[in-house]
């Protein structure tokens, strides 16, 4: 399944246990609207992974979005986790200390990444 803006493109894989999203382009203002309904479409599972490394921005909208997509997540008894974001938008998460909230995991040991 996928979702395309302009700017923003969502891909989506369904799995029996998780949910895998990958997003590119920029989240801001004028995406985020298409970010958020892509959340928020993903079937309830116990686990939602959103790859962040394709974001080259992540606006104040965004960060809302990501925090109602978790709040969402966890009242359907599940766990947004985010992997591995882009520099620039992994900043603004620690920035805003939604890194605290929302587990930043390295996909290929499976360990949360300990902060700088």
């Amino acid at each position: 399944m996928e979702q395309r803006d302009d700017r923003l493109h969502m891909e989506i894989t369904v799995a029996d246990h998780a949910v895998e999203m990958r997003a590119t382009g920029e989240v801001d203002i004028a995406t985020v609207g298409a970010f958020r309904s892509a959340l928020w479409a993903a079937p309830a599972r116990p686990a939602l992974r959103l790859d962040l490394s394709g974001v080259s921005l992540l606006s104040a909208a965004g960060v809302r979005a990501l925090v109602a997509a978790h709040l969402r997540v966890r009242a359907r008894g599940g766990e947004l986790v985010l992997l591995r974001p882009d520099p620039v938008v992994e900043r603004v998460l620690r920035a805003t200390g939604l890194h605290r909230v929302i587990p930043i995991v390295d996909p290929c040991s499976d360990r949360e990444l300990v902060p700088c």
